[in-house]
């Protein structure tokens, strides 16, 4: 089967089994080699790497990591691309497709299953939709994980690395650079996909860390207040916690809080840093359970 990263390749095969795009599944296949060939260098795949692929479509990039890395597993959500997956991946027995949807599956578990519980590489051109869930997954569930290496909307990889203070700055920032060093590794147009999506894209790595750069008390519940802050983005801090639900606190106890933090009861959560967020989850747990 000759590369499908072109696209004369794609619509050969799209016409051969005469596949539909699904909009629910947000497909849009690369069709630019340079792209599918920068996107496996920067995730650094060798011939000793377990990848886990999300969303292989018909198997334009499992090709490319194929020939680098010692195996890959392929979760796919679209029934219609399992056969055409089982021709375009024939001539590559180190592959495994899996038919299912990553955010229903204990993917903690599938590692273990195929690849011993080692940390594996994640690299995918993930649906806009979808960018969000799948990595908070990854993380929160402490998938063993050396790197995430994906395709997302620009404005989504932005969003990943900007800090405090910008308007882009939120939950999703704070929780990928607790978790890993992000770093964008080359923007991609429109043009390079089929169909072409109606916004411009980005390929972000997401080194995992060994240790997080901040200590907290309770990594859970730090995320818990982190998400209430941003919930009520115009409200102060002490509001949008005290107003969310399920954390049970008190104006008293975060403007306690924040007060041996040496911070003024009208701070807003948008101006936090991770270290801020860590220490304040820190104080207001223990005060829980005192």
């Amino acid at each position: 089967m000759p590369k499908l990263g072109t696209p004369t390749g794609t619509i050969e095969v799209l016409q051969k089994y005469n596949f539909n795009f699904q909009k629910k599944f947000g497909q849009n296949f690369l069709i630019e080699p340079r792209v599918l060939e920068t996107i496996v260098e920067a995730a650094g795949v060798g011939k000793d790497d377990c990848v886990l692929e999300i969303g292989p479509g018909i198997g334009t990039m499992t090709q490319y990591l194929a020939e680098e890395a010692g195996k890959v597993v392929a979760v796919e959500i679209d029934k219609a691309l399992i056969p055409i997956l089982k021709d375009t991946l024939a001539a590559y027995p180190n592959v495994t497709v899996i038919h299912g949807d990553i955010l229903k599956m204990d993917v903690k578990e599938l590692v273990r299953e195929r690849n011993a519980g080692k940390p594996v590489k994640v690299v995918a051109n993930l649906p806009y939709y979808i960018t969000t869930p799948i990595i908070m997954q990854l993380f929160e569930s402490h998938v063993p994980l050396e790197s995430i290496t994906i395709m997302v909307q620009t404005e989504v990889a932005e969003r990943m690395q900007v800090g405090p203070g910008t308007k882009d700055y939120g939950a999703l920032s704070l929780a990928v650079q607790y978790y890993s060093r992000p770093e964008i590794v080359t923007h991609v147009p429109p043009s390079c996909f089929m169909p072409k999506p109606n916004v411009g894209s980005t390929v972000i790595r997401l080194a995992r860390y060994e240790q997080p750069p901040v200590v907290t008390t309770d990594e859970e519940f730090m995320f818990k207040l982190i998400r209430a802050s941003f919930n009520q983005r115009r409200k102060t801090l002490v509001n949008g916690l005290c107003n969310a639900s399920g954390l049970n606190l008190s104006k008293a106890e975060v403007a306690e809080a924040l007060e041996k933090m040496e911070l003024p009861p009208a701070v807003r959560g948008e101006t936090f840093t991770l270290e801020q967020f860590a220490r304040l989850g820190s104080l207001l747990y223990k005060g829980r359970i005192q």
